[in-house]
C-alpha cells in the first residue's frame, strides 16, 4: 500500500519478483519514492492498472506509464475520462466483467457504483492468493459481493463515519454525493460487506479511503472488528506513508 485516500491512491501488488502497480495518485517521483520505503524500489512493475479517472487515482498515471514503460489497463470510459494517456506506451481496454493475464496473475473487472464514467473494482488471482480491491463505491450490491467471494486478501472502502459525515462542517451537497449510492462507502456498509464475503480463508482486510474529515481510524477499525464471521487481521492504510502489507 502505497497511499490511499483522497489525497492519492495507488498500490503494488507482487508476486515472486513479478509485479503490477494499481492506480497512480501520486506523483511519479513520489510513487518511487514509496516504493523505495516499501522495501519495493527495485521492481519493475509491467502493468499500470486504473480503477477511474479522479485525480487522486490517476494524478502521476501519465508520467509513471512513460517513466515505467507501462501499459495502462483500464475500463474503455476510464481510459476516455483520464487524462493525457494518448501519452503512455499503450491503452488497453478492459470492460468490466472481463479478465486479463499479467505474468502469474489473472486479473478480473467489475464494476462499481461511483460518480465516475465507468469505475472498476478489480480481483487479482495467482497460485494460491486471491486479492479484491473495491474502493470508490457508495454502495454494494450482489455483485460486488459475488465478485469479492472466496478473496483470500482485501482492500475495502471504508471512507466515512455517518454521524460525522452529517454532523461535520462539508457543505449540504458534498455530503449528500458522499453519502448517495454512487458515493462513497461508509464505516457500516463497508462492515456489511465484510460480514457478507467472509469465510475462513480471508487473511486479512485492509481499510482504504478512510476520509480524513469524516472518519478516524478506532471507527473504521471497530467497525470491521464488528463483520460478523470475520477473523483475520484488519490493517489500516492512510495517505502518509507506504506500508507492505502481508503475504498470501
Amino acid at each position: 500500500m502505497l497511499a490511499s485516500g483522497s489525497d492519492g491512491n495507488c498500490m503494488l501488488v507482487e508476486h515472486d519478483g513479478y509485479s503490477i502497480l494499481m492506480d497512480a495518485g501520486l506523483s511519479c517521483r513520489e510513487i518511487g519514492r514509496r516504493m523505495e520505503e516499501a522495501g519495493a524500489g527495485g521492481m519493475q512493475p509491467s502493468a499500470l492498472f486504473l480503477t477511474h479517472e479522479h485525480s487522486d487515482h490517476v494524478r502521476g498515471a501519465r508520467v509513471t506509464a512513460r517513466r515505467y514503460g507501462l501499459p495502462v489497463v483500464c475500463s474503455p470510459g476510464t481510459a476516455r475520462r483520464t487524462p493525457g494517456l494518448a501519452d503512455a506506451p499503450s491503452v488497453r481496454p478492459l470492460a468490466p466483467g472481463s479478465s486479463t493475464c499479467e505474468g502469474p496473475f489473472t486479473v478480473r473487472s467489475f464494476l462499481l457504483p461511483h460518480d465516475a464514467e465507468e469505475p472498476s473494482g478489480y480481483v487479482i488471482e495467482w497460485e494460491g492468493g486471491r486479492l479484491g480491491i473495491a474502493t470508490d463505491l457508495g454502495c454494494w450490491s450482489h455483485l460486488v459481493a459475488e465478485s469479492l467471494a472466496g478473496c483470500t486478501g482485501l482492500v475495502l472502502e471504508f471512507n466515512h463515519d455517518e454521524e460525522m459525515l452529517w454532523n461535520g462542517g462539508y457543505s449540504w451537497p458534498l455530503k449528500q454525493r458522499i453519502a448517495s449510492s454512487r458515493g462513497h462507502l461508509s464505516n457500516a456498509s463497508a462492515s456489511s460487506l465484510l460480514a457478507r464475503v467472509s469465510h475462513g480463508g480471508l487473511g486479512y482486510v485492509v481499510l482504504a479511503h478512510l476520509s480524513r474529515e469524516n472518519n478516524r481510524p478506532p471507527l473504521a477499525l471497530e467497525a470491521a472488528g464488528a463483520a460478523a464471521g470475520f477473523c483475520g487481521e484488519i490493517l489500516v492504510a492512510g495517505p502518509e506513508r507506504a506500508f507492505e502489507a502481508p503475504r498470501i
